[in-house]
C-alpha cells in the first residue's frame, strides 16, 4: 500500500502565497513523476504542475511564473510554492505520484486533496 498526504492548504488573500506539501509513504521502491492537479467547483480536474524523477518540470499556462514545483526524493515529498495567488486559483489541490512499488508494479497514487481558497 502507498499513501499520499497533502498539507498546507488554507485561506489566503489575493496576492498572497502558500506552500503545499505532499508526502508519500508505504511500499515504495521508487517514485517517478510527481505532480499536482486541482479541481474547482463545477470544473474538471486540471493539471497544475508535474516534476519528473530527473527534475524536469512542466506547468499549466495559468500558473507559469507564479507556481514552482519541487521534490525531495529522500523524503518522498513533492511541494508546490504558490505565489501571487488569484481568486481563480481557488480549488481542491490533489497530489499524485507514479510509484514503483516494492511488489514490482507501477501505479499512480493520489492524495485526498487540500483546499486552497483565495477570496475575490
Amino acid at each position: 500500500q502507498v499513501q499520499l498526504v497533502e498539507s498546507g492548504g488554507g485561506l489566503v488573500q489575493p496576492g498572497g502565497s502558500l506552500r503545499l506539501s505532499c508526502a508519500a509513504s508505504g511500499s515504495i521502491f521508487r517514485i517517478n513523476a510527481m505532480g499536482w492537479y486541482r479541481q474547482a467547483p463545477g470544473k474538471q480536474r486540471e493539471l497544475v504542475a508535474v516534476i519528473t524523477s530527473s527534475d524536469s518540470t512542466d506547468y499549466a499556462d495559468s500558473v507559469k511564473g507564479r507556481f514552482t514545483i519541487s521534490r525531495d526524493n529522500a523524503k518522498n515529498t513533492v511541494y508546490v510554492q504558490m505565489n501571487s495567488l488569484k481568486p481563480e486559483d481557488t480549488a481542491v489541490y490533489y497530489c499524485y505520484g507514479a510509484v514503483q512499488t516494492t511488489q514490482g508494479y507501477e501505479a499512480r497514487y493520489w492524495g485526498r486533496g487540500t483546499q486552497v481558497t483565495v477570496p475575490s
